[in-house]
């Protein structure tokens, strides 16, 4: 007996194993007679009372054979265990079942196994049933562990793939999105040089003119107002922007300015109307006896405002490359410890930036956010992974037309985040297959069928956490639950 069996207090040893007996499982029936006789020798009976048998996660020491009672399987899920098999077949058999690929996988039960009343086994040593396999079926050895390492190396190279054609899309998305305000800023900056060769040509015609100091000063004093009336403005639609360029218009045309159209635009966007022109207008006669340039002094204050404006959108565009670098930094954590407690909505927003343009114009966006659920313990870039996933696959549900809601909360010791859209659905005889390896519904070429298998593996086994679809057409949601307490970093999933 094991040391971890005799720590069991409901374990004991039970009848000596006999060649008959084992005869009459299926799992053993094609054996020799010196083969069972070898079982019999090398392994033992065991009985137990209902309770645990081994547990998830353990060192796999034994290969559990069922001789009577009924056996209950669980895996771990989050906080909870979920069942996944209930038999009473004799043979049925569990735990260390892959010894013989030695400690090229790690040697741990991969699943917890509860005997549901008293229950008799027969058990091999991890180290025997491993020697038993190589010794007696060694084609069959190298079968299985070339169909076990060819399926794990495939999931690996394509998911490798999956996370290389993902990365391409967004830096595609991002090239783009940077693309639209470093233009801006450029074709910005180059207005902005020709108005203050303007602005510096105009004041000193202005200067050199018969004027004294007084409207130099109102002047300037006006470009100071001016300029504050650009930070302030409001924005205006479309028809009301046209309707004060028209009064502005005819406002210039009164007081001969004659390319008073072409200053009107500018006047408006900077919130300036007609109202203040007379101001300004009756401040520069007064400071200059009547002998002011007014069509001059007018043109100047637009070159002014216009370089306001011109330095107001080369800090906007400047803003946007900044806020979409700290976006694609914090999705893709570089920079950044793996392991860290983290504001989840940080994260989604990172990823919904990122994926803007894969979303598209006619996904509308809806965000939910419970602001006072607390930072979590979590791997962050895995879980941006996720994240990209499961919009990646609402977006492709949804034929890119629809809405996507994007909701965070607290539901007891977990963080619940929900992913919801307007598609037609998961089909009911889908739902259990759909976090299957390499099962898809998307067309060949278009689909891994590993993407939501990447993520169950990362929220559940990676995080303790669970990851679940609900859906009825028109309404499909996918529930990602995570621990609020830090536990120990997992291995990789």
């Amino acid at each position: 007996m094991t040391t971890a069996e005799s720590d069991r207090a409901d374990v004991r040893a039970g009848a000596p194993c006999t060649v008959d007996e084992l005869r009459t499982l299926f799992l053993f029936e094609r054996l020799s007679d010196d083969q069972l006789a070898w079982l019999c020798r090398e392994g033992r009976t065991v009985e137990t009372a209902a309770g645990p048998v081994y547990v998830e996660g353990e060192p796999a020491t034994g290969l559990y054979v069922l001789l009577s009672g009924t056996v209950v399987l669980f895996r771990r899920l989050g906080t909870d265990d979920v069942e996944v098999n209930r038999t009473s077949m004799r043979g049925a058999y569990g735990g260390a079942f892959f010894a013989y690929l030695g400690d090229r996988v790690p040697q741990v039960y991969n699943n917890s196994m509860h005997a549901a009343e008293p229950s008799r086994f027969f058990v091999l040593d991890a180290a025997k049933f491993a020697k038993l396999m190589t010794e007696w079926f060694p084609m069959a050895v190298h079968l299985l562990e070339g169909l076990f390492f060819g399926v794990k190396n495939m999931q690996e190279a394509i998911g490798q793939r999956e996370r290389l054609l993902a990365l391409g899309s967004l830096s595609a998305g991002l090239t783009h999105e940077l693309n639209n305000p470093a233009a801006a800023a450029v074709r910005a900056s180059g207005s902005l040089r020709e108005h203050l060769a303007g602005l510096r040509g105009r004041l000193s015609e202005i200067a050199s003119g018969p004027h004294d100091g007084t409207m130099l000063a109102v002047l300037l004093r006006l470009q100071g107002e001016a300029a504050e009336r650009v930070r302030e403005a409001p924005e205006l639609t479309a028809l009301a922007a046209s309707d004060r360029e028209d009064e502005m218009g005819d406002w210039l045309e009164d007081h001969d300015v004659s390319d008073g159209w072409q200053l009107a635009p500018t006047f408006v966007q900077a919130g300036l109307d007609t109202g203040w022109l007379e101001q300004a207008s009756e401040q520069l006669s007064a400071s200059s006896q009547g002998q002011c340039d007014l069509a001059g002094a007018l043109r100047w204050l637009a070159d002014s405002v216009e370089t306001e404006l011109l330095l107001g959108e080369i800090t906007d565009s400047i803003t946007r490359i900044s806020a979409l670098v700290g976006a694609a930094r914090q999705y893709s954590q570089l920079d950044r410890a793996p392991y860290q407690v983290v504001d989840v909505h940080e994260l989604l927003d990172s990823t919904l930036i990122m994926l803007a343009d894969k979303i598209g114009p006619d996904v509308t966006v809806v965000k939910r956010y419970d602001r006072s659920l607390p930072r979590i313990p979590c791997y962050p870039a895995e879980l941006n992974q996720v994240w990209t996933n499961l919009i990646d696959n609402a977006v492709a549900a949804m034929a890119g037309h629809g809405t996507l809601t994007v909701t965070t909360s607290a539901e007891r010791d977990e963080a619940l985040i929900e992913f919801a859209d307007t598609g037609p659905g998961v089909p009911a005889e889908l739902r259990d297959r759909i976090f299957e390896p390499f099962f898809t519904t998307k067309p060949v070429g278009q689909g891994t069928g590993l993407g939501l298998d990447i993520s169950w593996r990362i929220v559940c086994t990676r995080h303790h956490g669970d990851l679940r679809v609900e859906s009825v057409p028109g309404d499909t949601r996918f529930q990602v639950r995570l621990p609020l307490t830090a536990a120990e970093p997992a291995l990789n999933p």
